[in-house]
């Protein structure tokens, strides 16, 4: 039987298009729903421009949440995504299970030399790095300077937690919803304490012994906790025990926070006009500290990782090492405004212009220098917001929910401790700590 040129032609078609079909990847990217990285997921048009053969599917999600479904899947090796968004407790763990591909053989422009060596040294385990930086951050403190001006107050180049009382106060009007004060509630260890852990430190606090003994019987907790509960009722905004960052970032960004003390990863949004109706009006210092500075600034980096379960390794390393580039840097700086650069991990982000476009970048740059995980100060552990330990994040998050209970009215700071005293102590030795 003859066939017809044109059934020739399709089947030809066909032939030609199976195979491209076939060679298409595509890759389940699972990060965080904060404002970087849903930029991160509008420019990566540009990475399908220059990888025809990859698509990107995004999987955005609430900051617990996204450690709850990484924890669970790469703990039982699901293989539900390939890209990771992941912060310097899980690539240590992780790193040290093989659980994650090593970030080796990486494309020649990328220059690992110019990121951060403390960043580098958080994402690595035995000198091998299992995740690439998307950005650095330290905790600042933000405050409102035309607040501050009207007031007559004058905020100090290193603050104490007892003068950021004293101006909270002064500077909260309920009346007008202004509230002197917006710090962390949400419960949950890289949120509500995140922050409370590094107020602690500067009272001279520490999550252990040297021994494991958990140590919020002593009076350095007691009396940080304290102040927060006190504060954030006396100073705070309603339903403070909800708010997380990206909570805090709304409520300073529509002018209700007088000071907020956070990530400074936040400086370029509190900047921006588009977003910020007090961009014209916001200063940065450094993080609180009481009888110590030792601990009281954060060092975090959310990263992109790659689980061993992936099966498009290569490609998930091609676009890991293309969001975490010099290039994507640029890209930002060309879309977005150079202020809006990823901060924290590169020095080369830091030049001139960097520099007097981003006000908030000197006093990240010189938390960053002087933060330090591995600060011995009578501690077994590596960490300053958190301790790397696996069984931290069930901890962590136990006693946040206690402390929140704390600040909704459930008990007092002093139950607080001492209900955290017992959950951690018994956790802990179902552990089998001291080890």
């Amino acid at each position: 039987m003859r066939i017809p040129a044109n059934a020739w032609l399709a089947a030809a078609c066909l032939s030609l298009a199976g195979p491209a079909l076939a060679a298409e990847t595509t890759l389940t990217i699972a990060t965080v729903n904060n404002s970087d990285m849903i930029r991160m997921q509008r420019l990566s048009k540009a990475f399908e421009a220059q990888h025809p053969d990859i698509k990107l599917n995004w999987v955005v999600l609430e900051e617990n949440v996204l450690r709850q479904r990484l924890t669970t899947d790469i703990a039982t090796q699901g293989g539900q995504f390939d890209v990771l968004t992941i912060g310097m407790y899980e690539a240590s763990l992780w790193g040290q299970k093989n659980w994650l591909v090593p970030m080796a053989n990486l494309p020649a422009n990328y220059n690992l030399d110019d990121v951060f060596p403390s960043v580098r040294e958080g994402l690595s385990v035995d000198g091998k790095l299992y995740a690439l930086p998307f950005y650095a951050e330290s905790s600042i403190t933000y405050y409102r300077t035309d607040l501050f001006k009207a007031a007559g107050l004058s905020m100090p180049e290193k603050p104490t937690w007892e003068q950021i009382g004293q101006f909270a106060e002064k500077l909260t009007d309920k009346s007008k919803d202004q509230y002197g004060l917006c710090l962390r509630g949400k419960p949950g260890w890289g949120e509500n304490m995140a922050l409370i852990t590094t107020l602690a430190n500067g009272y001279g606090g520490k999550w252990f012994d040297k021994s494991w003994a958990p140590q919020f019987n002593t009076d350095s907790w007691k009396q940080a906790l304290n102040f927060y509960v006190d504060n954030m009722k006396k100073s705070g905004p309603p339903g403070a025990s909800s708010n997380g960052f990206n909570e805090n970032l709304a409520l300073f960004n529509s002018g209700k926070c007088a000071i907020w003390v956070d990530a400074s990863v936040a400086g370029s949004f509190v900047t921006d006009k588009a977003q910020s109706k007090v961009a014209d009006d916001v200063g940065f210092t450094f993080a609180p500290h009481q009888s110590t500075e030792n601990g009281t600034s954060w060092l975090y980096s959310w990263a992109l990782a790659i689980p061993t379960s992936s099966k498009k390794q290569d490609a998930a390393k091609a676009f890991a090492a293309w969001a975490t580039s010099t290039d994507y840097a640029k890209l930002v700086a060309d879309k977005d405004g150079i202020a809006n650069v990823p901060p924290g991990t590169r020095a080369s982000t830091y030049s001139d212009a960097y520099l007097k476009a981003a006000p908030f970048a000197k006093v990240t740059l010189e938390s960053l220098k002087v933060a330090n995980p591995a600060a011995n100060e009578g501690k077994p552990y590596v960490g300053i917001q958190l301790v790397t330990i696996p069984e931290f994040q069930a901890i962590g998050t136990a006693v946040g929910k206690i402390f929140s209970g704390a600040l909704t009215g459930q008990m007092t700071a002093d139950a607080a401790l001492t209900a955290a005293q017992s959950s951690t102590e018994r956790e802990m030795k179902r552990a089998g700590y001291p080890k």
